[in-house]
């Protein structure tokens, strides 16, 4: 190498893993050569890897022979949903979400579902098939980062059907939910799942109230329609598989992407100053009788504002929003002292009475 140039030069090493995979050593080889050769030369050295559990073991940890010389990680997050109309230029509003929905953010996939008409011919060709490449993209997912296969499936498919709280995955997997701590903080960890509680919740850590999510969109995906549905594929009837894809893909993942596509434009408005002032978190809230899907508080004031996304063939109407004013009065977040606005977001717009109400108060945004 010629230090002779003011220039920095860049080493970068890709799936930097498996060269530790191969050789246990070479984690402590390239720190003898990064301390002897490199350290003090005009180079910058970039590691880069998919696997996280393996590149935070070589790279990261305190066990590592290249612990303390890095200086600065990134962990790269899947394309926000604001960026995504920049791959699918022609597509609505409607169809982007759609595809989104099963792709997420992750660029391979992305690539996948460009040619296709539609999100359900996208599915049958990338998906269904048995030779596609994301027929089984779970399992090698999870077989490059985790032991267990079997134990780790049960805990992703029990969460898809619905068991979302702790007690009911343990009981559905019929574990001590001591026994379950293990899995979920692993498929945290990776990405896999999040651990949601009320957005009001002062100590979320403690919150007994949390739930447990399926964060990977293509993941929530596949296991609630391909794996329930891998008997109808492996013999042959695929088209039963996509007819229940048809009958379902809307009301039960869709629409449940769609608010936290919602929750995502939320902080793009605030960033914009829609409404005067900065809210600080935003998120869902629930109690044991009410669910609201949008919930935004500025903890340094009194302002709080309260959505729901509405995925559906008909247009938002006032009925929707009063019934929203009535869920308010379950928040207990300062009650007596804040004030309260109201965000509405609908994929098929609004009725007329309900703009015209929007347009003469300044505490309604409706958002399609």
């Amino acid at each position: 190498m010629d230090d002779r140039t003011e220039d920095k030069k860049l080493l970068i090493i890709d799936e930097f893993q498996y060269l530790g995979r191969s050789n246990p050593a070479f984690p402590s080889i390239f720190q003898r050569i990064w301390d002897t050769l490199l350290k003090d030369s005009k180079i910058m050295v970039i590691l880069c890897g998919s696997l996280i559990s393996m590149m935070e073991s070589q790279t990261l940890s305190y066990n590592s022979p290249l612990y303390g010389r890095r200086t600065g990680q990134i962990k790269l997050q899947q394309i926000p949903f604001r960026h995504y109309n920049e791959f699918f230029s022609q597509k609505s509003r409607k169809e982007l979400i759609e595809y989104y929905s099963i792709t997420g953010g992750v660029p391979k996939y992305i690539e996948l579902f460009y040619d296709s008409k539609d999100i359900y011919s996208a599915i049958e060709q990338n998906v269904i098939r048995k030779a596609s490449f994301l027929y089984d993209e779970p399992n090698f997912l999870l077989q490059r980062e985790v032991s267990e296969i079997g134990s780790y499936f049960s805990v992703i498919k029990t969460i898809a059907a619905g068991n979302q709280k702790l007690g009911k995955i343990s009981t559905a997997l019929e574990l001590k939910q001591t026994g379950l701590t293990k899995y979920l903080k692993t498929l945290i960890d990776l990405d896999i799942l999040e651990r949601e509680v009320p957005v009001t919740e002062e100590n979320p850590e403690k919150s007994k109230r949390g739930l447990y999510k399926i964060k990977d969109n293509f993941l929530l995906f596949w296991f609630q329609f391909l794996y329930p549905n891998l008997s109808y594929i492996e013999s042959g009837n695929e088209e039963l598989a996509m007819k229940k894809i048809h009958q379902n893909l809307v009301d039960r993942h869709i629409s449940f992407v769609y608010q936290d596509v919602c929750i995502e434009e939320m902080w793009q408005l605030s960033a914009k100053n829609q409404w005067g002032f900065n809210y600080d978190k935003v998120g869902r809230w629930w109690n044991n009788n009410t669910e609201i899907d949008i919930v935004a508080i500025d903890r340094t004031g009194n302002d709080i504002i309260f959505g729901e996304c509405k995925y559906r063939e008909n247009k938002v109407g006032i009925d929707i929003l009063r019934t929203l004013e009535e869920k308010a009065k379950s928040v207990e977040w300062n009650q007596k002292t804040r004030r309260q606005w109201y965000v509405l977001f609908s994929i098929n717009g609004f009725t007329d009475d309900l703009k015209y109400l929007a347009e003469t108060k300044k505490d309604i945004l409706l958002c399609q």
